[in-house]
């Protein structure tokens, strides 16, 4: 091998150990990014989900009589 290609294998093996770490901590990172896109995705179509089925469900309206209860406090 000539002296430049020594050097060079020397050099990468000077810095191999911090070019692991690097690759490391890029892996991690991609991962934690890719779980939160996947959780915010899941989230989004829940709540779309919800607010569609809340949406087709109606209102439901309760009517109620109060005239007997009028009648009474008026009596009084």
């Amino acid at each position: 091998m000539s002296q430049a290609k020594v050097d060079r294998y020397k050099e990468q093996k000077k810095n191999r150990q911090q070019e692991i770490k690097k690759e490391k901590q890029r892996k991690v990172l991609t991962r934690v990014i890719g779980a939160v896109v996947v959780v915010a995705i899941a989230v989004w179509v829940g709540y779309s989900g919800y607010s569609v089925y809340q949406s087709n469900k109606g209102i439901e309206t309760v009517t109620v009589n109060t005239s007997g209860i009028t009648d009474y406090l008026n009596g009084l």
